[in-house]
């Protein structure tokens, strides 16, 4: 790991495509501005380890059951709703 000591208004080059500027500075928070090509992703870590666990969690449903699921219940409404016709009449 490269560690780089920077001040309000400076900047770090990574590559020729990324700049990393150092946009303002309170206490203990770094404000930083990032000027990539539009089609790098960028995000913070923390959502990118909620994204990722969040991707491994949806790959682990399983969408024959999802389906059943929701065949039954449409059906279980079906049924409510004819027993709702035959009740009033």
């Amino acid at each position: 790991m490269l560690i780089l000591s920077r001040k309000k208004g400076e900047s770090i080059r990574i590559g020729e495509d990324i700049e990393i500027f150092v946009t303002e500075v309170k206490g203990d928070k770094v404000r930083l501005g990032i000027s990539a090509p539009e089609n790098m992703k960028i995000s913070r870590a923390e959502l990118y380890l909620t994204m990722e666990n969040n991707r491994e969690a949806s790959d682990k449903v399983d969408l024959l059951k999802v389906f059943q699921l929701s065949r039954n219940l449409h059906q279980a409404d079906q049924e409510h709703k004819q027993e709702g016709r035959h009740g009033n009449g």
